[in-house]
């Protein structure tokens, strides 16, 4: 199902700056000849096949002045061989290697240049290739998709350097618990299977495979008729349809597919089986999954359902017992993962070590007793929401909506398969339930991996034993409508110096808000470290008419989320619901606010959390490296601290330092910003009210001007990880000096992206690092730009030495126009990009009028950017990125 497909998507697909291959002929159009365009049934999605096979799928969506192409090619890791195990995703970074008319590099620096974005996929079943472009350019985004995917060189040369990256690739996983996790558990749920091995492959597969192996690959499988292509956004669907005969036409095919044949789950499973993996974690990570069927079974939408109800948010079952009650874990989920030919309910939990045995003992107790049929309405009515919701959201942006589009019409058949799941969502009932629970939730098909800190005592034996003696083998939601008034975007004073800021946006039936105050770190004192974070965590964890429970239940029910987070200088609150429950929700938000519970019982929880999350953190590398970053930088303001704060720290802090902090943070003036369907009305008298309620006279927050740090290098060791990282960090100026800001972001866009200074240097040229960019972080008086790579041990000096040769060319000469004209459209590309849903539209103006600026601010910066010259970025990186004045920090094993 494409929900669960987007959910994991972090360990079953390979997100890559790549794409593949085939020979065409010269085609030349017959406007004669052209399909018939015209709408399916009910809809305005287009659906043309092309005379050789070829799906073409159009959908007009004039909201933003972008289009999102894709090609998806039905060829994934689940067609090869144990042989040719990565062979897919290998070609997938090959396509950005050379096309017959593009150089290395070429084409994401033809898209990066109009300001557009574009990378690649590998999954089991398929293999994706995509970008998003300014409207105008949309002709160039196919042109260039369509080049990578069919005109590849496949070089020699080029493919023994990219073999190193996705080696590095390869190892960067190795490092992540949750992809290694996952890894072990493909391989013993789907064992003697193409499922079986990851799709990145191995690397004695990687290093053998020849440029002859990827074409006759290549030959073999990209076939016009195994392949779709998806175009949505602003665009007229007749010159669309042209445009891809013209490209797509002629394409031959040289061989018949048949479509693959789902696995068949055995009567009889191995299980329970468990594996163990030691090594330096501070938690353990275990993984338990049993084989469902293939994602197009009838089967699909009552198994979801019992996923969500049995682990799939705040409000699930194991959830509130294992996390919320009884405290055994820090995090549980589960979810279900349905593939074309087959899938699994995977349930991944985070825990402490000395509660391992515990843990496993009541887990195991509960599925042995466990009956579906105890779900109540409220639960069953509750999950089967929030499934219609999350896949209903999926529209809000072009790249969400051309994905479910194309994953419908690929691998469903269509559209009409979205409303048969959800028609067979609307039937499931607790019978269901309880057969498909009996059916597919067995020990004997249990498959378990655990990871877990070195000498810990934990072993595949006893958790066996525990199943074995626990579980052995046998043979009504209210609804309330608030009428939404179209208005036009304002700015509204408030009591005590609060703002409102409304911007509407029909499109979806939904509203974001976003809260904001200046503070966080900044009301704290060094001794208070952590502080703010965990009263952002307790924060809405119920207030004085509400339990935690209840809160959590409440949001289910309505679809909502709300949450509060802090930074440095900022703390804020975000809400985001179905518009038609703002009369149940605008009171809870106030509630929140004016009447938070701080129960004792749940502070513990989120200190609990902090401390598992500070763990968790320290166990990845980059983890680690940002956590400690600004510590390492500032030796005064918020800066200084560690924005956690350490676990002595958090468990020291009680609840009267939270009560304090948050009285003084909420006096504070705030901005609250409303974007999506709303009632004006309704939202100003809301916000007024509020502001009168909670903003109090006081001295105005001060943002500071930190001091740095005179110790210019840290490091720090990972035991038993393959990589080292390297941030080199330079000193800049805040968001205040606008014209420096311009100059920086597109100086960071010149070095960033597959196309940028860094990628084609100390990747494409000299094969360093699967990884390397530049990122800028700015608050009013400070910040910094920093160059990341991720190399390997042997290859950090000549990595280092790869920044300064950059940094010196940049000061020695003019950055080309051509380089310049592409940071500036990247800027513009971003942006659009990056503003797309209503919760980051309601946050960046939230976030600019608390620290002082404009809304406007960021599309400043992009205009001042577009007058920046050569001279200008020459200079800026002589008076900012000299060596001399670099902080580094590496993280090694």
């Amino acid at each position: 199902m494409f929900r669960k497909l987007l959910m994991l998507a972090g360990v079953i697909v390979l997100l890559t700056g790549c794409q593949t291959y085939m020979k065409k002929k010269t085609h030349t159009i017959d406007t004669q000849t052209l399909p018939t365009l015209s709408p399916t049934p009910g809809s305005q999605t287009h659906i043309i096949k092309l005379k050789n096979g070829l799906t073409v799928l159009i959908k007009e969506d004039d909201r933003f002045p972008l289009v999102n192409a894709r090609l998806m090619v039905h060829a994934g890791s689940a067609y090869e061989t144990p042989k040719t195990a990565g062979i897919s995703h290998l070609l997938e970074h090959m396509v950005f290697k050379g096309t017959d008319k593009r150089e290395v590099g070429q084409s994401a620096r033809d898209i990066e240049s109009i300001g557009g974005s574009m990378n690649a996929a590998t999954s089991f079943d398929y293999t994706v290739y995509y970008v998003e472009v300014p409207e105008k350019e949309w002709k160039l985004g196919l042109d260039v998709i369509t080049d990578m995917a069919f005109h590849a060189t496949i070089d020699p040369k080029e493919l023994k350097s990219e073999k190193k990256v996705v080696l590095e690739e390869l190892e960067r996983g190795e490092d992540n618990p949750g992809s290694k996790l996952f890894k072990t558990i493909q391989g013993m749920i789907w064992n003697d299977t193409s499922y079986e091995w990851p799709i990145i492959g191995f690397r004695d597969t990687v290093e053998s495979f020849s440029s002859k192996d990827i074409h006759n690959y290549i030959g073999e499988f990209y076939q016009p008729q195994s392949m779709l292509l998806s175009v949505v956004g602003k665009v007229d669907p007749e010159q669309i349809l042209a445009e891809a005969e013209r490209l797509l036409g002629g394409l031959k095919n040289t061989r018949p597919v048949t479509p693959p044949e789902p696995f068949t789950i055995p009567a009889t499973g191995k299980g329970p089986r468990v594996v163990k993996m030691s090594g330096n974690w501070n938690k353990v990570y275990l993984g338990a999954a049993f084989p469902i069927p293939h994602g197009s079974s009838a089967q699909i939408a009552g198994l979801e359902l019992l996923s969500q109800l049995l682990g799939g948010d705040d409000t699930s079952r194991f959830y509130r017992k294992f996390k919320y009650e009884e405290r055994l874990v820090d995090d549980i989920s589960v979810s279900p993962l349905a593939l074309e030919r087959g899938g699994m309910l995977y349930i991944n939990a985070t825990l402490d070590s000395e509660k391992v045995e515990e843990f496993w003992t009541k887990l195991m107790a509960e599925l042995a007793t466990f009956d579906a049929s105890q779900f109540t309405d409220q639960e069953v009515e509750r999950a089967r929401l929030n499934l219609e919701d999350s896949l209903f959201l999926t529209k809000e942006t072009l790249s969400g909506l051309s994905s479910k589009l194309a994953y419908f019409q690929f691998f469903e058949g269509g559209e009409q398969a979205e409303k048969n799941y959800l028609f067979e969502l609307g039937q499931v009932d607790r019978t269901e339930l309880k057969a498909l629970y009996k059916e597919f939730v067995r020990p004997d098909q249990l498959a378990t991996a655990v990871m877990v800190p070195e000498s810990n005592g934990v072993s595949p034996e006893t958790l066996t034993a525990i199943t074995e003696a626990q579980w052995p083998v046998q043979n009504g939601v209210k609804k309330q409508q608030a009428a939404a008034k179209t208005t036009t975007q304002r700015e509204i004073e408030l009591p005590g110096g609060s703002k409102l800021v409304l911007l509407p946006d029909e499109t979806l039936p939904y509203t974001a808000m976003s809260l904001y105050w200046t503070g966080g770190d900044g009301e704290l004192d060094p001794d208070q470290q952590g502080l703010a974070a965990l009263t952002a965590k307790a924060l809405t964890r119920g207030n004085m008419d509400m339990s935690a429970t209840e809160v959590q239940d409440f949001l289910s029910d309505h679809a909502a989320s709300l949450g509060s987070s802090a930074g440095r200088n900022i703390f804020a609150v975000e809400s985001k619901f179905p518009t038609r429950f703002t009369g149940d929700m605008l009171p809870l938000l106030r509630k929140a606010l004016t009447a938070p519970a701080f129960d004792e019982t749940e502070i513990k929880r989120a200190k609990q959390d902090q401390i598992s999350g500070i763990k968790r953190r320290e166990d990845q590398p980059l983890g680690l490296a940002f956590r400690h970053l600004f510590p390492f930088l500032y030796k005064t303001g918020p800066y200084a601290l560690l924005h956690q704060g350490t676990p002595a720290e958090v468990e020291a802090t009680t609840q009267a330092d939270i009560m304090r902090f948050w009285g003084r943070q909420s006096m504070q003036p705030f901005v609250m910003a409303v974007c999506g369907q709303f009632d004006d009305e309704i939202i100003e008298g809301f916000a007024s009210e509020l502001a009168a309620t909670m903003t109090a006279p006081g001295t105005a927050y001060q943002f500071t001007t930190p001091e740095w740090n005179t110790e210019r290098e840290s490091v720090m060791h990972l035991p038993d990880r393959n990589q080292s990282h390297l941030l080199k960090i330079f000193p800049t100026p805040g968001k205040t000096d606008r014209d420096a800001s311009a100059r920086l972001e597109l100086l960071r866009a010149a070095l960033s992206g597959q196309s940028g200074l860094l990628f084609r240097d100390l990747r494409d040229k000299q094969g360093l690092a699967y990884t390397v960019t530049s990122m800028l972080w700015q608050s009013r008086n400070t910040g910094f730009m920093a160059l990341y790579i991720g190399t390997s041990p042997d290859k950090v000096d000549q990595s280092l030495e790869g920044f300064d040769t950059v940094l010196a060319d940049l000061a020695a000469n003019k950055l080309p126009e051509e380089e310049l004209a592409r940071a500036r459209n990247i800027l513009t590309g971003d942006y659009y990009q990056e503003h797309q849903s209503l919760i980051s539209r309601s946050r960046q103006a939230a976030s600019l009028l608390a620290r002082g600026f404009d809304r406007n601010y960021e599309q400043d910066i992009i205009e001042r950017a577009q007058k920046v010259t050569p001279d200008e970025i020459r200079e800026i990186v002589r008076e900012y990125l000299n060596p001399e004045k670099a902080y580094l920090m590496k993280v090694t094993p």
